[in-house]
């Protein structure tokens, strides 16, 4: 029988009547004729919970017991699925990362998939078994000791399922009803697509947008899993959702295909750094080191041997960038005169596949932010992406009106 991956987040199984709900739709496509594997994650809060008891005992806590506490959310939420099956008649069974086994990295707490044995759980379809409800997020490592994926994770546990039973599509329940061309809390024309490119999917979610984990859409497109984002929330049909697919399975051909922003951003500046063959290697090597996660670099005009070096990261990861930059000019290994950090920008960005094919998205982005009267800070780009640094304040003004400015609302 062909085989169907279904994931269901933290709200679609938060409490036993959404999970009830869940289990229906299941029960539709068994009714079809798929062998089913549900991936769940824990019930919405659990693993914040569960969080906050490890932290409160040990602050500096050992991550293998971290991931053995965090990873128990899921495994209470696969017995209930699959109980919940089985009370509707459906031959459903829940699987632990452990017992499939999901194989991984031994990087606790954030680990990645580097197998998952199809036999298994096949041997238990053959036997007449429908559904396996997968604990999503957890898996184990080399030495035998559970590990989790990380936050979201259950997205990628849903992905990697899909890629290695060569399931017919992978669809991913939630509390949206799909992808929209920006979040309908900023703007209220914000449009559903009905279908979106792997790249174009990745460069959003990597930019702000939540609606998929960056590392589950990378997966779907190394893999050319299809994916679709449906709400679990509402009544479904065929075309129900957002499929997001191989750009040539994509109809539409709007140069930019959606507006992201994320609000907690941060810019920070060393002023008169020595202009040599090295030094950005040594600067960002520190930051690196430090568990920053730099994005967006711009380095200015060198001046008598001196330039500026500005980038920008979480408003969270400023103190460690502080620390680790304070530490490598105390060891003589930078030099410069001050580090000015700007804690209030916001980061917008327009990505659209058509980029590629059609010039003057910059030029009309830019004359739109000037037109508000937003003044850019940094810049970036890619072949699909324009990103730009602004105050936070602009940032709401900046998404409507780049929406309203590429007529997003409008279907291609």
């Amino acid at each position: 029988m062909p085989v169907l991956v279904m994931k269901f987040g933290g709200t679609s199984v938060a409490n036993l009547d959404r999970i009830r709900r869940a289990a229906k739709r299941v029960g539709v496509e068994v009714a079809k004729g798929y062998d089913v594997i549900v991936i769940v994650s824990a019930m919405a809060g659990e693993t914040n919970k569960l969080v906050g008891y490890v932290e409160e005992i040990s602050p500096l806590f050992d991550a293998r017991e971290y991931d053995a506490v965090v990873s128990s959310g899921e495994n209470v939420t696969a017995g209930l699925m699959a109980l919940t099956l089985q009370e509707m008649g459906v031959p459903a069974r829940s699987w632990q990362g452990w017992q499939v086994p999901v194989r991984t990295t031994d990087a606790h707490a954030a680990a990645r998939i580097e197998e998952i044995p199809t036999d298994n759980i096949n041997t238990k379809f053959a036997e007449g078994m429908r559904v396996a409800v997968v604990a999503g997020f957890q898996g184990i490592g080399p030495d035998g000791r559970i590990t989790t994926l990380g936050r979201g994770g259950s997205d990628t546990t849903a992905v990697a399922f899909a890629a290695a039973f060569g399931a017919e599509r992978c669809d991913i329940y939630t509390d949206v009803d799909g992808v929209y061309t920006t979040d309908p809390r900023i703007c209220e024309k914000a449009r559903k697509l009905d279908r979106i490119a792997f790249e174009e999917m990745l460069e959003l979610a990597s930019l702000g947008a939540k609606v998929l984990q960056t590392r589950s859409v990378e997966m779907a497109m190394r893999y050319h899993v299809k994916l679709r984002v449906l709400s679990s929330f509402e009544e479904q049909s065929d075309e129900a959702g957002t499929l997001v697919c191989d750009e040539e399975d994509v109809m539409e051909s709007k140069p930019v295909a959606g507006v992201a922003y994320s609000r907690d951003e941060a810019k920070l500046t060393l002023l008169s750094v020595a202009d040599r063959p090295g030094i950005a290697a040594t600067i960002f090597t520190a930051l690196s080191d430090a568990g920053v996660n730099v994005d967006m670099i711009v380095q200015n005009i060198s001046e008598e041997g001196r330039t500026d070096m500005t980038f920008s990261c979480p408003v969270g990861e400023v103190a460690r960038a502080e620390a680790a930059l304070s530490e490598i000019k105390e060891k003589g290994a930078l030099n410069y005169s001050e580090l000015v950090v700007d804690r209030d920008v916001a980061k917008v960005s327009v990505v659209g596949i058509g980029m590629r094919s059609q010039s003057g998205v910059a030029a009309k982005m830019f004359k739109v932010l000037s037109d508000e009267g937003i003044n850019i800070k940094v810049i970036t780009t890619s072949e699909i992406k324009i990103s730009v640094l602004i105050d936070r304040k602009y940032m709401e003004l900046a998404v409507q009106a780049l929406h309203d400015a590429f007529e997003l609302d409008k279907a291609a």
